[in-house]
């Protein structure tokens, strides 16, 4: 009687080890591209902030392979239609204007946009959706465009991970910036003069 209850004792001591925790279910779950955001504030009290998901080159081509030139393809996600990319991975990657700004000098309200891309070899298309909630971008609609904005990207140094920032801080402007393999593509965001 006394070996069974020393085995008893040793199963119930030993059962948390063969169950596996809550966290390490968790930890199964944990996405690939990784959620960040950045937040720059031009002026007094004007707040713009981007929320993306960062994947990583991991030796990949990225423009023109993984992010094609153009349009996707469509796919069965897209019912058929072609579509931009989100600009990141996973949701909509969003940008947010607490108070209305110029974008490369085209006025853009205050609010949320899904903000998604046309990438090409030479100049980018920059769309600003006035759907931020969408998985990604197979569900985009140009009639959602609340601006598309041209720009032209920079080679910059190998940047591993998908990163969104802002450079020439001026007070009342900034430019931010994708960053990711070799291009940044920025795009200058202004406070309109009143």
């Amino acid at each position: 009687m006394k070996h069974f209850a020393q085995i008893s004792a040793f199963l119930i001591l030993s059962l948390p080890l063969i169950v596996p925790s809550p966290s390490s279910a968790q930890e199964s779950k944990v996405r690939l591209s990784l959620k960040a955001s950045v937040m720059q504030r031009l002026g007094v009290n004007t707040d713009i902030t981007i929320v993306y998901s960062r994947p990583g080159v991991k030796g990949r081509k990225i423009w023109g392979g993984l992010v094609p030139y153009g349009m996707a393809p469509g796919n069965a996600e897209s019912k058929g239609k072609p579509f931009p990319w989100r600009a990141g991975a996973n949701e909509n990657t969003t940008i947010e204007f607490s108070k209305d700004v110029l974008v490369e000098g085209h006025r853009l309200s205050a609010g949320k946009y899904g903000l998604f891309m046309i990438p090409s070899e030479k100049d980018w298309i920059i769309i600003f959706s006035k759907n931020s909630s969408a998985w990604g971008s197979f569900s985009y609609n140009e009639a959602e465009d609340a601006l598309r904005i041209t720009v032209t990207p920079v080679e910059a140094p190998h940047m591993e991970w998908l990163m969104y920032g802002f450079d020439d801080l001026a007070g009342t402007s900034a430019t931010a910036y994708l960053w990711w393999d070799n291009l940044k593509v920025p795009f200058k965001i202004s406070l309109p003069k009143e």
